[in-house]
């Protein structure tokens, strides 16, 4: 039976929830370590748990909490109960998709980051692009594709074949050639049983971050813009191996800036996130196009949202704070929002 040591008085107790069931393991390993090493110690007790690739929940020492996935979950809910609200960055399916967001509101655990509803619909990129069409957000013209109707899709110029519901862009590629479409489309299969085929978008990468304080208010970060090389993408190579360069703040106009703000504000509040998200747009000559919403973003120091409100003078830690904070009272529904960046 894994034990857990008293929590100490006048301190919170947090559950920092890494690793998952999903191609973004990895980096819900990176995550965690992050948030478990910058939460002030003065004020909170943090409790490590992983998931590891098999479903087997371990403790702060990589050990299984029990021989099988149910035996090792049931562990870990004993162990959850004890704590005062949990931080589950786990990126990609199987956690930020509403999975784990369900299992802590049945365990009745306060919990960091978007709820059942926010999480599977933002996971979810074909009905992301059904919601932000329907508050008036741009998304680039595509169809949802399915092994069974995969040989009828018919290639029209450059497109971006995408899984519906994984994450870091795996699977994701970018066709210019009709004899490519068939084997991008297989690729993306293995990963989802319904994938996206999207008309290409041109335009510049711009992200922003939206936070809900614990006081309520939303705070909407300051645009950060990716620059790539011309004719490639913000792929998992591209994110993880430094080729990529951002500009924070991203060069915009008061009305490009304006534009963007409102389509996140809108995006927010439509899919029912809390906590953070990032909502990533191209910004064409035509405005801003979308082309996902993370309701759990990357969360290591040098992470895009981290930096975005680092810019703006809320720290790491500080944004941590404001997260756990606002999972342990949450805030009353508010329409006052700060729309200043640095």
């Amino acid at each position: 039976m894994t034990r857990t040591t008293p929590k100490q008085p006048g301190r919170v107790r947090v559950a920092v929830i890494g690793g998952g069931r999903n191609c973004e393991h990895e980096v819900s390993l990176a995550s965690a370590a992050s948030v478990r090493s910058a939460l002030d110690p003065a004020v909170y007790d943090v409790l490590a748990l992983t998931i590891g690739r098999d479903g087997l929940w371990q403790d702060a020492g990589g050990r299984p909490l029990a021989g099988t996935a149910a035996q090792s979950l049931s562990a870990a809910l004993g162990l959850l109960a004890g704590c005062d609200v949990a931080f589950p960055a786990v990126h990609g399916p199987y956690g930020e998709d509403g999975t784990l967001a369900a299992l802590l509101d049945l365990a009745d655990v306060p919990y960091v980051g978007a709820g059942v509803r926010g999480g599977a619909l933002a996971m979810d990129k074909w009905a992301t692009k059904l919601v932000a069409e329907a508050v008036g957000v741009a998304v680039a013209p595509g169809c949802l594709v399915t092994a069974d109707d995969a040989d009828q899709v018919v290639f029209d110029g450059p497109v971006v074949v995408k899984p519906v519901a994984a994450g870091s862009s795996h699977g994701v590629s970018l066709v210019m050639r009709a004899p490519d479409l068939a084997p991008a489309l297989a690729d993306a299969l293995r990963l989802d049983d319904r994938v996206l085929v999207e008309e290409l978008v041109v335009g510049r990468e711009v992200d922003l971050a939206v936070l809900r304080r614990a006081d309520g208010s939303l705070t909407v970060g300051p645009p950060l813009e990716i620059v790539l090389d011309d004719g490639r993408l913000f792929d998992t190579e591209q994110k993880y191996d430094g080729g990529a360069r951002f500009l924070l703040p991203a060069p915009l106009s008061a009305d490009e800036h304006d534009q963007l703000v409102e389509a996140s504000l809108a995006l927010f509040t439509a899919l029912s996130c809390r906590g953070v998200a990032r909502c990533d747009f191209f910004l064409t000559a035509d405005g801003p196009v979308l082309n996902e919403v993370n309701t759990m973003p990357g969360m290591t120091a040098q992470s895009q949202v981290p930096k975005m409100f680092a810019q703006q003078g809320l720290s790491y830690p500080a944004l941590l704070d404001e997260l756990v904070r606002g999972a342990l009272r949450p805030a009353p529904r508010t329409t006052a929002t700060e729309r200043s960046f640095a």
